[in-house]
């Protein structure tokens, strides 16, 4: 996840202070030290991290801590509460014009990946908003850009509004919105060309096409691994096209993630979305809040639950809860949970929007191999129907076998077995839990 160093340093920081029963002036200024540290070491920009301290300090020395019943747990509120605002407080929605298409010019510099966040933006406004996009191909500089969107175009079952490469980029978006509104379409998503750096001839071709087509939203794409380049970017063309809002994008990456930290404070315009993987359904909508709490170790279950709606199937999730209340829960069960667990993308990323999650034992840097995952789906691959669903039947032979099938060995196929039984019976606790009793922790299958 991004902003790991930086969640690592602030986490351990703030919980020097978490339990105390009285605060000081002297512990504020010792946390702020070490948290003004952690941001310019994750690449944040000197002046956005200057006045964000200044606030904290501000706040965290004043009343509402100092004389609170919780000193401890108000210093991480301020914290929580500043890193919120500064990434812009709420969440920021994307634009729907009064009478459609909606147009939309995603802009950025070559390589930052807007042609793929084109399709992705496509793809969520399709999945999540049930609108009917059409992707425009306005890069006539790189052959590749064309035949890259129409490519992604066929996989999403989208219309793609090409040209060819020896057509004005600028008449190609306005015969794309003319096709647009007669085809009914409601978004118009334009990728333009982007450089290797910014440049005269680029602004001008881009400012032509604002004019033309005046969009409803105007997307700076950023590659969120350039750090603080990525700011200097952003301010370029905030200045020179009036941007409305930034998707960034590798934000999955091993980035120190100041750049999301910073963009906010110096262009005042939103992040509007965040590019969390190479496929076509990682675009999630950014939440300052959410992200504010991933990185202070607070979990984003809101986010888990959104990703378990678009995922579960409610009908089949309610049937499970049955079969784990009467045990009659089977490995085929378990094998259809983990592929719909998977689809919610990597397990690590999930872990870290469970709240507590990186200080319970065992899980506090658990590195989740999804190579182990697929050794799973490979044993229970290799039972038969029979033993699939009745493990009890399983013998010496058997076991060998599937071993040998699977590609594993039997003390594997062993612990596999031993791991589901013992699993089994906490789901029945869970399931069955009253009130306030605890559940006792358990141990994946595949962890």
């Amino acid at each position: 996840m991004a902003f790991e160093g930086l969640a690592d340093r602030l986490q351990s920081t703030i919980k020097k202070i978490t339990g105390k029963g009285k605060v000081t002036e002297q512990d504020v200024n010792a946390m702020a030290r070490e948290v003004r540290l952690a941001l310019l070491e994750a690449d944040v920009n000197f002046r956005v991290v200057k006045d964000l301290i200044k606030r904290i300090k501000e706040r965290a020395i004043g009343q509402e801590v100092l004389e609170s019943l919780t000193p401890g747990q108000q210093v991480i509120k301020v914290v929580k509460e500043e890193l919120t605002a500064l990434m812009g407080g709420e969440q920021s929605r994307i634009a729907v014009a009064d009478r459609p298409p909606t147009v939309i010019m995603m802009v950025g510099l070559q390589g930052a990946g807007k042609t793929t966040s084109s399709g992705k933006l496509a793809n969520h406004l399709r999945k999540n908003h049930n609108r009917t996009p059409m992707l425009v191909a306005c890069d006539v500089y790189r052959p590749a850009a064309i035949n890259q969107l129409e490519t992604l175009g066929q996989q999403l079952n989208m219309p793609v509004f090409s040209m060819g490469t020896d057509a004005n980029p600028v008449e190609i978006a306005e015969k794309a919105v003319e096709q647009a509104k007669a085809d009914h379409q409601d978004y118009v998503i334009v990728d333009t060309a982007g450089r290797l750096h910014v440049d005269g001839d680029l602004m001008q071709e881009l400012t032509e096409i604002k004019e033309k087509v005046k969009p409803d939203e105007i997307f700076l794409v950023v590659d969120a691994m350039t750090g603080q380049d990525a700011v200097n970017v952003a301010e370029s063309f905030n200045d020179q096209l009036d941007i409305t809002g930034v998707v960034l994008t590798k934000l999955d990456g091993d980035t120190r993630g100041g750049a999301a930290l910073s963009i906010k404070a110096v262009t005042d315009k939103p992040i509007k979305f965040a590019g969390m993987g190479e496929k076509l359904d990682q675009l999630e909508p950014f939440h300052p809040d959410r992200m504010a709490s991933r990185i202070l170790g607070m979990g984003d279950v809101l986010t888990l639950i959104e990703k378990a709606q678009t995922n579960v199937d409610e009908k089949k999730a309610k049937e499970m809860e049955e079969k784990m209340r009467t045990m009659s829960f089977t490995f085929d069960d378990f094998l259809e949970q983990m592929g719909q667990v998977r689809n919610m993308g990597p397990l690590e990323d999930l872990m870290a929007m469970i709240p507590g999650a990186n200080k319970m034992k065992g899980l506090k840097n658990a590195q989740i191999d999804e190579r182990q995952l697929g050794q799973v789906e490979a044993i229970i691959q290799s039972m038969t129907k029979a033993e699939r669903q009745e493990p009890g039947l399983m013998n010496a032979s058997r076991k060998k076998r599937i071993a040998k099938g699977s590609g594993t060995t039997v003390s594997q196929v062993n612990r596999l077995l031993k791991q589901f039984e013992e699993m089994k019976k906490v789901m029945k606790q869970m399931t069955n839990m009253q009130k306030g009793k605890k559940g006792k922790g358990f141990k994946l299958p595949f962890m």
